[in-house]
């Protein structure tokens, strides 16, 4: 090995080593975060009383305190964390994918498509557990119709830009039918109860929502995990991509399939929450590179600490909740309009 060989081994290594323990401190900022979160809301608890509760400590705490700590504050947290993680890590794996940093996690109309569903499933008065899966269906749905249009347009080919086009179309179809859902609902409590929770809120999260949103951010988040090496082959491009071995249309397939399954569980639960699947993915490269075997970890705890951040001041900075929708729109929206005015050159970094 010769010395210049050595010395850019040596850097490599130190790279590697460095972005590495970047991950494990954006780790220990969204626990801190979280530990943080359970203090904020209307019912105020100390931190000796959450010791106790968590068995620390030997003194007796009131049941109240208790109810909102197990029922109310941890749930939340928890959901908070996974569908921050899981709408940041899908907007990196779409950016990949198709390597354009405007796309976000309702590229395919998986958002659309899972809010209709909520809207169909409150208008009809069903219950939350129905709601939930009739929203993770119909965004699954709304996939299909997207890639069942790009297949027949593209006449078999891999053309990236006829999916991109069939996703906006199934997104405008769907939203259109849930303006029309909207008109036909009850007004005194179908009409505020579609409209509050397509503006996306943790209010009603239970320990059962946990559950029912982590399996499938579960389910979606290993493949992409074992999949970051491919990613970042493709990103070089399609020719390339090919040229090294790599199937990209299984590649590209499965990607979309498991950042639709996250977020349509995400929407399912949370409603829509939009620019987290923008904007953080962004971030994410500004401070770990492009490579996807850190970019999708630095996302995911990047949203999670996001979205954290977002819940509690929407609980906890007026009386009424804010809809997480709203914050998300005026914090990311600018960021966004920033992050375009420096980054003038597209998005290679």
């Amino acid at each position: 090995m010769t010395v210049p060989q050595f010395f850019s081994l040596r850097h490599r290594q130190e790279k590697t080593r460095g972005t590495q323990s970047g991950i494990v401190l954006l780790a220990l900022i969204t626990i801190a975060v979280a530990t943080a979160s359970l203090f904020v809301g209307r019912y105020a608890l100390s931190p000796h009383q959450v010791l106790s509760l968590l068995g620390v400590g030997n003194s007796n705490v009131d049941e109240r305190a208790e109810a909102v700590l197990f029922q109310i504050r941890l749930p939340r947290i928890a959901v908070a964390m996974l569908a921050g993680g899981a709408l940041a890590t899908a907007g990196a794996a779409y950016q990949g994918i198709f390597r354009n940093p405007m796309v976000s996690p309702d590229l395919l109309g998986a958002t659309a498509g899972a809010g209709f569903g909520v809207a169909l499933g409150l208008v009809w008065g069903l219950p939350v557990g129905v709601i939930q899966a009739l929203a993770f269906g119909c965004g699954l749905v709304a996939v299909a119709i997207t890639c069942l249009i790009s297949s027949q347009l593209s006449h078999g080919k891999d053309s990236i830009l006829v999916m991109v086009l069939s996703g906006i179309v199934v997104g405008s179809v769907f939203t259109s039918l849930i303006a029309l859902l909207k008109t036909l609902a009850e007004p005194s409590s179908r009409l505020p109860a579609i409209t509050f929770w397509l503006m996306g809120s943790l209010s009603g999260v239970t320990s059962s929502d946990v559950k029912l949103v982590a399996v499938p951010i579960v389910l979606g988040a290993i493949p992409l995990y074992l999949l970051r090496w491919r990613l970042n082959v493709l990103s070089l491009g399609e020719d390339e991509a090919s040229a090294l071995g790599v199937k990209t249309s299984r590649l590209r397939l499965a990607t979309v399939l498991c950042s639709t399954l996250m977020t349509a569980s995400t929407v399912a639960v949370c409603g829509s929450i939009g620019w987290v699947g923008l904007v953080i993915p962004h971030l994410a490269r500004a401070l770990t590179g492009p490579d996807y075997r850190t970019l999708l970890g630095a996302s995911f705890f990047l949203g999670a600490t996001y979205l954290l951040v977002v819940d509690n001041l929407a609980r906890g900075f007026t009386a009424t909740e804010i809809p997480l929708g709203i914050l998300t729109s005026l914090v990311g929206a600018p960021f966004f309009a920033y992050l375009i005015t420096r980054v003038k050159k597209g998005w290679a970094a």
